[in-house]
């Protein structure tokens, strides 16, 4: 084939198919020695690629060059089938937008930022794996196909897998110690800090950063609300009130929100509160009939609650659950092996257990462990036993293990517990001993919590 050769310089070269700009050494289709500039060109303008008979290259294509963007300077970036990799800085101006479809594969070398709004600027139906920050509780979230979920990924240190338990009664008066365990590994309890009063009988919720005691006893009902942050630790701080005074409330939670329900004097109440958000607790609607000293867990979308009773002789067999991202009244579950009050409740993601307890009116306490799968509506089913009988106590949770924090057993519960056990979820069996409480004397109708239970992850 013969060169053809354009111009008295040696600046544009054809030789063998192969075109060269400023290079007299061709080695490829098009070789250009130089920056290449394209001004005012249809349907391109932009960062594009280059178009072969096959279509487009698949090739990476690289900004490294500082880019404005505005409606009066740059048309649309292309979109391309290989790789799109920004090294420089790029300004997008208000009112324009940069649209490259679906990419494969997207490099950032300094920042990158996601759609930011509020919890009512959500989209209700965005395409599964849309990812936004949620300004009002600090967190990305993503969506499933079905519901907005929490990515729990920040940085917690040595207290990740921590469990928080506070308050209780342990002779001769009630008390306001905060203690906490590391749930991952066996030891004693260790001292945190304390609640703005002594008191009992307070249901604790967390979303993972925040641990949140509801209403509780302190010689009479009291509506007074407190928080800590999990893993650093201190003095608990008031968080808001309670919508009424009551006592012996069962509790669980999700990243957002948390749910108490029930109490002394026996009542219906499910009411929640915004944990990242200091402030009253809203009614949220009823469960199905009055009761006291009920137990409950969570999923990341679902509320399960079991045992109580409502007066002498009447104990609960019942297990109800609400959603939690809805307000509304609860629904029935399935039943109970147990049919207790006092029990203790926890959780991973998918699995829930209930343990303890006691019947009326002997209140001498059983042992007895058992599950229910929180995505499906049926019975508990047996798992293991405690160590040994106990109610008015308390359980925290990792999504492999649950500490139970043990409260009082005996006649009338007359003898004081300060032993702790756990149990692997996902496997049945027995609990093993785990370590001993603060009060080498025991104590009871303490509440605890955890940054890792199976709550964690939804709205």
């Amino acid at each position: 084939m013969p060169s053809i050769r354009i111009g008295y310089s040696t600046e544009f070269v054809l030789r063998n198919e192969l075109v060269g700009i400023g290079s007299t050494a061709t080695s490829s289709r098009l070789d250009v020695a130089g920056q290449i500039r394209s001004e005012n060109t249809a349907g391109s303008g932009g960062v594009s690629t280059f178009r072969e008979y096959q279509g487009f290259s698949q090739t990476q294509a690289e900004i490294s060059n500082n880019i404005l963007i505005d409606n009066g300077y740059c048309g649309p970036f292309s979109s391309l089938t290989g790789e799109i990799k920004i090294t420089g800085e790029t300004t997008v101006s208000s009112g324009s937008t940069v649209e490259v479809g679906k990419t494969k594969t997207l490099t950032v070398t300094d920042r990158f930022a996601v759609p930011l709004g509020d919890t009512n600027s959500r989209d209700n139906t965005p395409e599964a794996g849309t990812t936004r920050f949620n300004a009002d509780f600090g967190t990305l979230e993503f969506f499933d196909g079905n519901n907005w979920k929490t990515v729990n990924s920040y940085a917690r240190g040595g207290a990740a897998g921590r469990g928080i338990f506070a308050g209780g009664f342990s002779n001769p008066l009630y008390h306001s110690i905060i203690s906490y365990i590391q749930i991952p590994t066996t030891g004693n309890a260790l001292n945190f800090g304390d609640l703005t009063t002594n008191a009992g009988f307070a249901p604790a919720v967390s979303n993972g950063k925040r641990a949140v005691w509801g209403s509780r006893y302190t010689g009479s009902g009291n509506n007074t609300m407190d928080y800590v942050t999990i893993p650093s630790q201190g003095n608990a701080i008031d968080f808001g009130n309670s919508t009424g005074s009551l006592w012996s409330r069962g509790g669980f939670s999700s990243s957002t929100r948390g749910i108490f329900f029930g109490g002394n004097p026996a009542s219906d109440v499910i009411e929640y509160i915004e944990i990242a958000t200091i402030g009253d607790a809203l009614d949220f609607g009823d469960i199905m009939s009055s009761r006291r000293d009920a137990a409950g867990l969570a999923s990341a979308t679902r509320g399960i609650l079991s045992g109580g009773q409502p007066g002498i002789g009447a104990d609960y067999t019942r297990i109800e659950s609400i959603t939690i991202a809805s307000k509304g009244n609860s629904i029935r579950f399935g039943e109970s092996t147990m049919g207790s009050m006092a029990m203790a409740g926890a959780s991973n993601s998918t699995r829930g257990i209930f343990a303890g307890g006691t019947t009326v009116p002997t209140l001498d306490g059983n042992n007895t462990i058992e599950f229910v799968t929180i995505s499906s509506e049926g019975n508990a089913v047996d798992f293991g036993d405690l160590t040994q009988k106990t109610y008015r106590f308390n359980a925290m949770s990792t999504g492999t293990r649950v500490v139970f924090a043990h409260g009082t057993t005996g006649p009338s519960g007359s003898v004081l517990l300060n032993t702790m056990d756990y149990i692997n979820i996902s496997s049945q069996g027995n609990a093993t001993d785990f370590g001993d409480k603060i009060f080498a004397y025991g104590e009871y109708a303490d509440s605890g919590t955890s940054d890792s239970h199976g709550g964690l992850g939804g709205f």
